[in-house]
């Protein structure tokens, strides 16, 4: 190159000078403004992610919190039931007082189911439900032949029960056939 043609482009005007400027102010600043771009869409993202996190965590709180609440009604309910359960062997101890007199053998026996239900609502009264489930679960897996044994029949029941409660009344059909004649006589 020589000095002619630094001198040719030295002098075109400067109006060209600034535009080939504000070219590579555009084209040198273009990755710093994707970079910008892209630090805003990363806090964005992390401002997703922190919204995203507090949602799951008022989400699990809220779940344990239902959960604890459940637990609680249910312990009162199984409180309850125990109780129910020794008003229930204290009646059976009136009936097998009353029944002394007529059947004493009878009357034992009842003191005897009484004795039990009383031992039962015992110890389900000082027994959280956890508790309960878990000694289910033993129970379940010491014998499961016998659990086996008693949900079959507690399906048969509740299966003669809905069949019963859905049946209307049963309709037989007649047992001597009847035939009408255009006599009017009716031979069997």
């Amino acid at each position: 190159m020589t000095n002619q043609d630094f001198e040719g482009r030295g002098s075109s005007t400067s109006g060209e000078h600034a535009d080939r400027n504000q070219t590579m102010r555009d084209a040198a600043s273009e990755p710093f403004a994707k970079a910008s771009d892209t630090a805003k869409d990363a806090g964005a993202s992390d401002t997703a992610k922190d919204a995203g996190a507090k949602a799951k965590r008022a989400a699990t709180d809220a779940a344990h919190t239902l959960s604890d609440h459940i637990t609680g009604l249910l312990n009162d309910q199984l409180g309850a039931g125990a109780q129910s359960a020794n008003r229930f062997a204290g009646s059976m101890r009136v009936a097998a007082d009353h029944l002394q007199h007529e059947s004493p053998m009878l009357a034992g026996l009842v003191r005897g189911l009484a004795h039990h239900v009383d031992g039962y609502a015992d110890s389900l009264e000082g027994q959280t439900i956890e508790q309960l489930i878990k000694n289910a679960s033993d129970i379940t897996r010491r014998q499961p032949a016998m659990m086996f044994g008693l949900a079959a029949v507690a399906g048969f029941f509740a299966f003669r029960t809905f069949k019963s409660a859905g049946a209307g009344p049963v309709v037989s059909p007649p047992i001597q056939p009847t035939h009408d004649h255009p006599s009017g006589n009716i031979n069997g």
